[in-house]
C-alpha cells in the first residue's frame, strides 16, 4: 500500500476530516446553485430590460439602440386604439380572478374533506397538460359549430376561467393542505355555525393561499392568447391586440414594444406588491 492511500484511509478514519469534507461539497453544491439560480435569473429578466431600452430605439427591429428616442411613446398617445382592449383585459381578468378564488376555495374545501379526492384533483387539473391550442380549438369546435352560439367576451372568459382555475386551485391546496380540521369541530363543540366557522376560521387561515389563488388567475387571464383566439369572436383583448398588430404590419411592431414595456412596469411592481403581502406579511400574521 503506498503513502498516498495510507493517507487517504487516514482522513476517512478521522471524522472531523469528514466533516470538513462534506462542508467543502456543501460549498461547492451551494455556489453552484446560486450561479445556476442567477443564470436562471438572467434569461428572464435580461430579455425584458433589453425590450425596455430596445422600445426606446428609433429602429427597435435593427437590434441597436441607437439613436434613442420618444416617437413610438408619442405614437401611443396620438392613437389610442389600445386603450379599450387594456380595459377590456383588465375587466376580464379580475372577474375570471374573482370567480377562481372562490372556485378553487370551495373545490380545496372539499378536498381535504374527502377519503380519497385523487380523482377530482386529476379532473380539476387535468387543462394544465391540455395545449392551449388544443384547448382553444375544442372550445371553438363545441360552442361555435356544434351548440351554434355566438362567440364574445363570455366564451373568453371561459376559455381563460379553464386556464387559470387549476393554478388557483394549487394556490388554495398548498394552505389547505396544512389545516387542522380538529379547528372546525373544536369550533362545533362550541356552539358555532357553518356560516361562522367558514369565516371566522377557514377564511383567516386559508387568506394567503385565496388571495394568491387570485393574483395568478389574474396574471394568467391578462396575458392568456392562445385559447382565447379561437373563442373571441368580435371582442379583443390586450394579448390578441398586441398579437393582431404584430402580424398585420410590421411597422406597428415599435409601437407594440413601447406598449408592453408600460404593461410591464405597471404589472411588475403591483404583482411583487400583492406577493411581499401574501408570502411575508399575510404568512407571518
Amino acid at each position: 500500500m503506498t503513502a498516498a492511500a495510507i493517507d487517504t484511509d487516514n482522513r476517512n478514519a478521522d471524522p472531523a476530516m469528514r466533516r470538513v469534507h462534506v462542508r467543502d461539497h456543501l460549498r461547492t453544491a451551494s455556489r453552484i446553485a446560486v450561479l445556476l439560480g442567477g443564470g436562471a435569473l438572467a434569461l428572464i429578466y435580461l430579455p425584458l430590460l433589453w425590450l425596455a431600452v430596445m422600445s426606446f430605439a428609433r429602429n427597435p427591429l435593427s437590434g441597436i439602440p441607437m439613436p434613442l428616442t420618444t416617437m413610438h411613446y408619442q405614437a401611443i398617445l396620438n392613437d389610442v386604439r389600445w386603450v379599450k382592449p387594456l380595459l377590456t383585459s383588465i375587466a376580464l381578468s379580475a372577474i375570471v380572478a374573482l370567480v377562481c378564488m372562490i372556485a378553487a376555495t370551495l373545490v380545496a374545501r372539499a378536498a381535504i374533506r374527502m377519503r380519497k379526492p385523487g380523482v377530482m384533483l386529476l379532473v380539476s387539473l387535468a387543462p394544465l397538460f391540455i395545449p392551449g391550442l388544443t384547448m382553444g380549438a375544442a372550445l371553438f369546435i363545441s360552442l361555435r359549430m356544434l351548440m351554434n352560439l355566438t362567440l364574445g367576451l363570455w366564451s373568453i372568459f371561459l376559455a381563460q376561467f379553464i386556464w387559470a382555475f387549476p393554478f388557483a386551485l394549487l394556490m388554495v391546496l398548498i394552505v389547505a393542505s396544512r389545516f387542522d380540521t380538529r379547528l372546525l369541530h373544536a369550533a362545533e363543540d362550541l356552539g358555532a355555525t357553518p356560516w361562522q366557522r367558514f369565516w371566522d376560521i377557514e377564511v383567516p387561515l386559508l387568506r394567503p393561499g385565496i388571495i394568491g389563488a387570485g393574483i395568478f388567475a389574474f396574471l394568467l387571464s391578462f396575458n392568456e392568447l392562445l385559447r382565447s383566439l379561437f373563442v373571441r369572436g368580435q371582442d379583443t383583448t390586450m394579448p390578441i391586440y398586441n398579437w393582431i398588430m404584430a402580424a398585420s404590419q410590421q411597422s406597428q411592431v415599435p409601437i407594440i414594444f413601447a406598449l408592453t414595456t408600460l404593461v410591464l412596469f405597471v404589472t411588475l411592481p403591483i404583482t411583487a406588491a400583492s406577493f411581499w403581502y401574501v408570502f411575508v406579511k399575510l404568512d407571518k400574521s
